[in-house]
């Protein structure tokens, strides 16, 4: 292992863990024989996570035409994997540095980020997946950047250049990264994702959200969080450092089957869409 490599991984296992109550929905959820009445328990034990899923559950974001009051109830109406997928989210803005410093905006990143999620939910809605997974795909917008973060943590003075010079010369972030830090953040958003232990193809668009090698349909979910990216940089919903708005990559225009404008009009008016999600950053 390179020095380089060390010191990456060195990074990523300072970044905390996911909290006991959210690792053991995730094992649980990892085994199909497992009964919802064990994902209630462990929930329902953790009395903050539980008060913030049920003001989620029951935000204009659902729009649910009754109130969920309990989780027993909520995995009923919403289903499992929604819980899951409420649990992390819950846990990773947990995670976001609470003050910001110089460049780097928390609530703007967070912004950026949570819009991102939403975009990808919809765009995952054009490739027939149902709305029982479409959560995922939330999920894995609202990480898609969270490299930034271990960067901005364990190396500030480096990635506070490499944001200087990315507004200053209106370069790719990720360019200016390489060239401050020797990484960029979906190398390490690839490293800290199976720290986390979270799925494959998760994984894959955190890693490769900038850079598609993937193929097939194992590449879904992350040319759902490339388009997701482009578009929310467009409508300037948050910032996560990066001034360059690129062009989707041949493999994403070939998923959905055209680029970014026409998908991006596809979508028609987005503004409540992503004005909903607010209810996530008020947590």
């Amino acid at each position: 292992m390179s020095d380089r490599q060390q010191r990456l991984l060195e990074m990523v296992d300072k970044m905390p863990a996911f909290s006991n109550s959210v690792t053991k929905v995730l094992q649980l959820t990892s085994n199909i024989n497992f009964s919802p009445k064990e994902l209630v328990d462990v929930i329902d034990h953790d009395p903050v996570m539980t008060i913030k899923i049920l003001k989620l559950v029951n935000s204009a974001y659902f729009g649910l035409s009754r109130e969920i009051v309990s989780i027993k109830q909520g995995v009923v109406i919403l289903g499992i994997n929604t819980l899951k997928n409420l649990a992390i989210t819950i846990a990773a803005m947990g995670m976001l540095p609470q003050r910001s410093g110089g460049r780097f905006d928390s609530s703007s990143f967070l912004l950026h980020s949570l819009g991102v999620a939403t975009i990808a939910r919809l765009l995952s809605q054009k490739l027939s997946i149902s709305s029982k997974d479409a959560t995922d795909y939330f999920v894995a917008g609202l990480l898609h950047d969270f490299g930034k973060v271990v960067l901005v943590q364990f190396m500030s003075e480096e990635m506070e250049r490499a944001l200087e010079r990315a507004a200053g010369e209106e370069l790719p972030l990720r360019l200016t990264e390489m060239q401050e830090i020797g990484s960029d953040h979906t190398e390490l958003g690839g490293m800290l994702g199976e720290k986390w232990q979270l799925p494959a193809d998760l994984v894959t668009s955190l890693r490769e959200h900038h850079n598609p090698v993937t193929a097939g349909d194992a590449a879904k979910m992350r040319d759902c969080v490339i388009a997701a990216n482009l578009i929310v940089k467009r409508v300037e919903f948050g910032s996560a450092g990066n001034p360059v708005i690129e062009n989707l990559p041949d493999p994403v225009v070939e998923r959905f089957g055209m680029g970014l404008g026409d998908l991006h009009e596809s979508l028609g008016d987005i503004t409540e869409d992503l004005e909903k999600t607010r209810v996530f950053a008020s947590l």
